[in-house]
């Protein structure tokens, strides 16, 4: 399958994406002083699950950049 110019800098930009918000999202959570995320200085439940859905984020975001970014090096070698 040939990925379109368009498709592979959205696949690739939603990569990037994805990176820039899960990594301020875990800077956040670890800097959470709401009691949400820690309790006397131990992690909760909720941090527990927002960590989980950051590394799934994370490895989405990484698989769907990298299949971008090798759609984009395919039209170049055929241009």
């Amino acid at each position: 399958m040939k990925l379109s110019r368009p498709v592979s800098w959205f696949l690739l930009a939603f990569g990037v994406w994805s990176w820039v918000i899960w990594i301020t999202f875990v800077k956040n959570l670890i800097k959470d002083s709401s009691g949400l995320a820690f309790e006397d200085g131990d992690p909760t439940a909720y941090f527990w699950v927002h960590l989980l859905l950051a590394v799934v984020s994370f490895v989405w975001g990484t698989v769907i950049g990298v299949i971008g970014l090798r759609g984009l090096r395919a039209l170049r070698r055929t241009s």
